[in-house]
C-alpha cells in the first residue's frame, strides 16, 4: 500500500494545479498558495504546465471546483495527456472518486491521469526523502492514515470472498479486507513509533545537561545551511522543500562554550495533520530544547506569513514561550522593499533600523548563511544566550562566563 515516490521516476511527469478562492482565502492569498504548490510539485520532480483557479463561496462538495471549470480541466488534460492534476486543498474521498471517474472514464485506457491533493503530494515528498528508520516509520504511518478513508477509489468492484481456511469469513468484501489489513498495520506502526520514541528519549537523556538549541522555521529558509556553517558539518541542503526530514544533532563550540544544535523538519502552510501527529519525535527535539533559533527567509515575498505559520505551530506544541533568537536569513537576496518602508532596504544598517529590528523582546539578527554575512554578530548573540542558561546550570564553572 505504500505509495511510490514521484522522485524515483526517471522521466519527469507533467501536472496541472487547481485552486479555489473562497471565504477568507482571497485571490491574492490563493496565488501565494499556488506558487507554493508549484514549488512542491517541482520538489517532487513534476513540471507544472497550467493552473486553474476559480472564485467560489466554498469548494464544490462533488468535484471541488464547479462543473464548468471541471469540464475545462477535463479538456485540457485530455488534449495534453497530462499525468497529474494536483488540488491545493485536501480532497474528501468522494471528491477524489468523482474527479478520477471524470478524468478517467475509460477504465482500460492506456493513459490515465492521477489525481492528487496537497496532502498526498507532501506525503509523497516526505516518503522520497525519509532516510532513517524513524522517519520512514513516521511517513508510512501518515500515508496509511491518509489512505484508509480513501480506499474505495481503488476498487471498481466489491466481489465477495469465499470462506475457508485463512479467510476471515464469508461475506467480507475485498475493501473490508484491505481496511482491516491497514488498521492492523497502523496499530503496528504506532507501537513501533512508541519504541522509537523511547529510544530517542533515552538518547536525548544521555546527552547530559548540555544546553540545547533547535533550528526552527519554514521549509527552505536555510536552516541546514546555517547548521553547516555553525557546526562545520555537511548536513544535506538544497533549494527544494523538505530537504531535511530527520532531526540532525551536532555538538558546537563557540569560544570555550559547548552546546548541542539540532536541525528540524521545516514547517509549511496546510501541513497534513497526519504528518503533525506522526512526527512527534521530531517535534520533541523542539519541545525539549533550551533555545529556539527561528530562521526566516527575509527575501521571500510572503516571509511574514511563513513566520506566523511557524509561530502558530510552535504555540500548538507548547514551545512558543522558549527563549528565541530571531534570524532573518538570505539578506543577500533581498531586493524588494520591506513592507511599511517606501525605500528599498538592502543594507545591514537599514535592516536593523526597520520594523524587523524591533520585534518583541528576543534578539534579532540579520545574516546570509550562504555568504556567511554578519555571522560574527550572530555567533556573539548565540554565545550570550547559551551562556545565560549555562551559567545557571553550572554556577561554579566560572571560566565559562
Amino acid at each position: 500500500m505504500k505509495q511510490k515516490s514521484l522522485d524515483n521516476r526517471a522521466v519527469q511527469e507533467t501536472c496541472v494545479l487547481v485552486g479555489v478562492s473562497h471565504g477568507l482565502q482571497t485571490r491574492e492569498k490563493l496565488e501565494e498558495y499556488m506558487d507554493e504548490l508549484e514549488f512542491l510539485a517541482h520538489t517532487a520532480n513534476a513540471i507544472t504546465t497550467e493552473r486553474f483557479v476559480q472564485n467560489l463561496p466554498h469548494p464544490d462538495s462533488k468535484t471541488f471546483v464547479g462543473s464548468g471549470k471541471m469540464h475545462e480541466i477535463e479538456e485540457y488534460v485530455k488534449d495534453h495527456k497530462t499525468d497529474m492534476v494536483i488540488f491545493d486543498d485536501e480532497l474528501s474521498p468522494s471528491q477524489l472518486r468523482n474527479i478520477e471517474q471524470m478524468l478517467n472514464p475509460n477504465e482500460f485506457a492506456e493513459h490515465k491521469t492521477k489525481v492528487l491533493d496537497r496532502s498526498n503530494l507532501i506525503l509523497d515528498i516526505f516518503a522520497s526523502r525519509a532516510r532513517t528508520a524513524s522517519a520512514k516509520t513516521q511517513v508510512e504511518l501518515a500515508q496509511y492514515q491518509y489512505l484508509l478513508p480513501r480506499l474505495s477509489r481503488m476498487w471498481t468492484h466489491l466481489s465477495k470472498q469465499k470462506g475457508g481456511i485463512g479467510m476471515k469469513g464469508p461475506g467480507e468484501t475485498e475493501i473490508e479486507t484491505d481496511r482491516r489489513i491497514i488498521r492492523d498495520r497502523i496499530s503496528a506502526l504506532k507501537k513501533e513509533l512508541i519504541q522509537i520514541d523511547k529510544q530517542m528519549s533515552t538518547q536525548r537523556g544521555n546527552r547530559g545537561a548540555m544546553v540545547r538549541c533547535a533550528l526552527v522555521g519554514y521549509t527552505n529558509v536555510g536552516k541546514s545551511t546555517l547548521m553547516n556553517v555553525l557546526s562545520k558539518s555537511d548536513v544535506f541542503a538544497e533549494n527544494k522543500l523538505f530537504a531535511t526530514l530527520d532531526t540532525t544533532v551536532r555538538k558546537v563550540v563557540l569560544e570555550n562554550l559547548p552546546f548541542l544544535l539540532s536541525d528540524t523538519v521545516g514547517f509549511i502552510r496546510k501541513l497534513p495533520h497526519q504528518l503533525i501527529d506522526s512526527f512527534k519525535s521530531t517535534l520533541d527535539e523542539t519541545r525539549e530544547s533550551d533555545i529556539l533559533i527561528h530562521v526566516v527567509d527575509v527575501s521571500h515575498p510572503q516571509f511574514e506569513d511563513q513566520w506566523e505559520t511557524v509561530n502558530r505551530t510552535l504555540a500548538e506544541i507548547g514551545s512558543a514561550d522558549k527563549p528565541t533568537i530571531l534570524v532573518f536569513n538570505k539578506i543577500d537576496q533581498l531586493k524588494s522593499p520591506v513592507q511599511g518602508d517606501p525605500n528599498e532596504v538592502t543594507g545591514l544598517d537599514e535592516l536593523k533600523k526597520s520594523w524587523m529590528g524591533r520585534v518583541g523582546d528576543n534578539p534579532v539578527v540579520f545574516i546570509s548563511a550562504a555568504n556567511k554575512t554578519n555571522m560574527d554578530e550572530f555567533r556573539d548573540v548565540l554565545y550570550r544566550k547559551v551562556n545565560e542558561i549555562h551559567s545557571i546550570r553550572y554556577p561554579f564553572n566560572e571560566y565559562l562566563y
